[in-house]
């Protein structure tokens, strides 16, 4: 298990009713050069978060920066989130702020594929429905929402959303598959491949 599972997240939800939040602006380019998946949450929104390059000046303007939504954990955005580049290091830098959750009308597809293998869960919902909870966050800063992969509902107060996700992206999250967990679930088809492969077609076998 290679990220954290979950099924059912209860967290602080943020708003930030952008549309095209595209994937330099979740992490700038500059602060791809880590070796591991930890530490890019230090970067996060990094232009929007600090008033200084090195970051060390935090924006106190930025929503992330204030006392109520430092520990979120639900990000509520816009139209066509994860937009620009296939960089998976945007996610990477979500997930290890500490979003679990992303909300929003859509999504980008390369963006969709990478989110899932690192325990994000993308929501689409309408847009007038999204609305409806940005409007909701506003107006009960800090309150918690409910997101349920098995019911496949957003709870937020007295509101409930129905939404879809794929099976595939489900069971990922659900069990904290990545892309190596996923290729091992079948292992035993592999190894059974590989065996007839030997059997049928042995003068392509290599000898060291």
């Amino acid at each position: 298990m290679s990220v954290k599972s979950w099924t059912v997240h209860t967290g602080v939800a943020v708003s930030m009713p952008r549309e095209d939040i595209d994937t330099d602006q979740i992490l700038p380019k500059q602060f791809m050069k880590l070796i591991d998946k930890k530490g890019f949450g230090n970067h996060l929104f990094h232009d929007w978060r600090y008033l200084d390059w090195a970051g060390k000046i935090p924006n106190p303007e930025f929503i992330l920066n204030q006392e109520t939504f430092q520990n979120a954990s639900v990000l509520i955005a816009g139209k066509n989130f994860g937009c620009g580049s296939s960089r998976e290091h945007a996610p990477w830098a979500l997930s290890d702020f500490g979003f679990r959750v992303i909300i929003a009308p859509s999504f980008a597809d390369i963006f969709s594929i990478n989110s899932a293998k690192n325990g994000i869960a993308l929501v689409r919902l309408k847009d007038e429905e999204v609305s409806s909870l940005h409007h909701w966050v506003r107006n009960h800063s800090g309150s918690p929402i409910r997101i349920n992969l098995e019911s496949f509902e957003v709870k937020a107060g007295e509101q409930t959303y129905s939404f879809y996700l794929d099976s595939g992206s489900t069971n990922r999250i659900r069990n904290g598959w990545d892309d190596i967990d996923t290729t091992l679930n079948n292992e035993r088809e592999i190894l059974e491949f590989e065996r007839k492969q030997k059997m049928e077609t042995p003068f392509l076998e290599v000898h060291w």
